[in-house]
């Protein structure tokens, strides 16, 4: 904590907060150049309804404030700036109506005996938690990275889990019970247990779950009623564990519980492995499946579903290549909001710091929060792949991409302001549209290699889908030499675009860290670099490989190229050369 958070802690509230606010501005203005943005003079507080199903309808849509007070050993040890009221406004002001802080108490609490959490810490969790309440949003607090650090030790230390557990719960309540009712409770992030079966993993969450639900409600004041969130094991949505959380809840006999799950789509799809580079018929049936589950195990059962994080993994990641193709991604985005909204349930972004820079309060990419924010409310149309690719020589031809209408109407194609010919420049049959030679011609120009031109295809609503006009050729690649260090393999990728990379021994077996697949996870087992033209292959992946046993790879492109590639390990030494 600062010194002005703690001169500030040492004043009234409603002076500190102005204070706060007013350091808040001014660093903002110095260090970044840049304007706060403005808050309501008095956000509107929300009424909360009496059953728990319509108040987290209420909650919808949320956000998570990641990275942060989650972080250890410290709030800013994760890369994000101290939190302050005004990021809050922030969320408050982009439309979110909820933001679920999480809270990893590891460091902040004794790990004996009376397991008392430092003050300043809780200090400081109450004071983020109050501007968030003052902002007029809800809050769900929780304990969060503690779950792996010592909860999941129940097997083996029991007795001394299920003290601090309680002990942690019984500070968190004494400190917040006077907070009014849109502050939520989630007793346990993602829980997993080690050296444990499917069968003890569901009695120690039942334990934990339901001395918490105890714990609060014996400890009066607000908690006596406040609405409280139980998570399946770790936060999967799968059947058996949903079963097992609803049967607790229905034991517990308290209207006011929650059940909580997260998603972050269909694993392949999510990390781009075992041939995942599409929101394909798979991602989209895990997505629809994961829903339906929640809406009749939970929703239609009278029990609302508040689903605390979902995104994809590791992406965006604004320090690596995206691992997910952009436009699949996007489709992901806008399928998610629809089937939350269908499905009843009210969603929490996880941003650890992807999405809001919370140094300029700009988001990092303002089409895809405005594509989130558009699924809140509707949906968006989009095309079969967001790039048609134009061979660098050659004839041209007509091109063709399959249109998803999700229901909507079909509007046209633009480029900039200039809206192409229907029938001359592109034709659509059923929902087959399809780019007239001339059209494509005429917009790749000179042919440069790269993105020569972006369409955009228009729907009746929602946000408008772009289509690239890419020029390329088939990518090639040389040869290198390197350690189980890394491998630099130089790669000219001539406009095309790595989708994924098998590998494979001579005698058909699957190579690499994950031998449950030949193609391997983007940017664990290899990574590109579009731009310096190298594909790498990390350390993870070579020393994963069997000595003196050649391997083939395949890299597969976005436009349908394949280039083959051969690595061989020796000790330490990795040689590889074109196929």
């Amino acid at each position: 904590m600062t010194e002005s958070h703690q001169a500030a802690r040492r004043l009234p509230r409603r002076i500190a907060d102005m204070l706060l606010a007013l350091v808040a501005a001014v660093g903002l203005l110095l260090g970044a150049g840049l304007t706060a943005p403005a808050a309501d003079a008095a956000p509107k507080k929300p009424r909360v309804p009496a059953k728990a199903m319509d108040a987290v309808a209420t909650m919808q849509p949320s956000w998570n404030l990641g990275n942060t007070l989650d972080a250890f050993p410290n709030e800013t040890s994760w890369g994000n700036p101290l939190t302050t009221r005004a990021h809050l406004a922030k969320i408050r002001a982009e439309g979110f109506r909820s933001v679920r802080i999480p809270v990893t108490w590891t460091d902040h609490q004794s790990a004996t005996a009376p397991y008392a959490v430092d003050a300043t810490f809780m200090d400081r969790v109450e004071e983020v938690t109050d501007w968030a309440l003052d902002e007029g949003l809800y809050v769900v607090l929780n304990v969060h990275h503690d779950s792996w650090q010592w909860v999941g030790k129940m097997s083996t230390d029991h007795d001394n889990v299920m003290a601090r557990f309680n002990s942690l719960w019984k500070q968190i309540s004494s400190t917040f019970k006077d907070k009014p009712r849109t502050l939520l409770f989630e007793s346990i992030n993602e829980p997993e247990f080690e050296n444990a079966t499917a069968e003890q993993k569901d009695t120690f969450l039942n334990e934990l779950n339901t001395s918490f639900h105890k714990i609060v409600r014996d400890s009066g004041g607000q908690n006596t009623n406040r609405m409280l969130v139980l998570p399946t094991i770790y936060c999967k949505p799968d059947q058996p564990l949903m079963d097992t959380l609803h049967n607790t809840i229905r034991s517990l006999n308290d209207p006011h519980l929650i059940a909580t799950v997260h998603y972050y789509s269909w694993y392949p799809f999510s990390v781009n492995m075992a041939g995942g580079t599409h929101y394909d018929e798979a991602a989209r049936k895990d997505l629809d499946g994961a829903f339906t589950r929640m809406h009749d195990t939970f929703v239609a059962r009278g029990i609302p579903v508040y689903l605390g994080e979902y995104g994809l993994l590791s992406w965006p990641d604004h320090h690596h290549p995206s691992r997910v193709e952009r436009g699949e991604a996007l489709k992901y985005f806008e399928h998610f909001g629809y089937a939350a909204r269908r499905a009843g349930v009210t969603t929490a972004l996880w941003d650890p710091f992807a999405y809001l820079n919370r140094e300029s309060f700009q988001w990092r990419d303002q089409e895809l929060f405005d594509l989130i924010k558009s699924s809140w409310t509707t949906r968006s149309g989009s095309t079969s792949f967001d790039r048609l690719f134009v061979p660098k020589s050659g004839r041209i031809t007509d091109q063709s991409l399959t249109l998803n209408r999700n229901g909507l109407a079909f509007q046209g194609l633009w480029h900039g302001n200039q809206r192409l010919a229907a029938g001359s420049d592109y034709t659509v049959s059923g929902d087959k549209l399809t780019l007239k030679a001339a059209a494509l011609t005429r917009l790749v120009g000179d042919r440069s290699y790269g993105d020569n031109a972006t369409l955009q295809a228009r729907f009746s609503r929602g946000q408008a889908w772009k289509i690239h006009v890419t020029t390329y050729d088939a990518p090639q690649q040389s040869g290198a030499k390197g350690t189980t260090s890394a491998l630099t393999i130089p790669t000219r990728f001539r406009g095309d675009q790595l989708a994924t990379m098998e590998a494979k021994y001579g005698d058909g077996t699957n190579a690499g860290p994950a031998d449950w697949t030949a193609f391997q996870e983007f940017n664990i087992s290899f990574t590109p670099d579009h731009k310096g033209n190298t594909i790498t292959l990390t350390e993870k992946f070579l020393t994963s490989l069997r000595d003196d046993a050649p391997v083939t790879l395949t890299f597969y492109f976005y436009s349908g190229a394949k280039v083959t590639y051969q690595v061989t390990k020796s000790g330490t030494a990795v040689t590889g050369s074109t196929a």
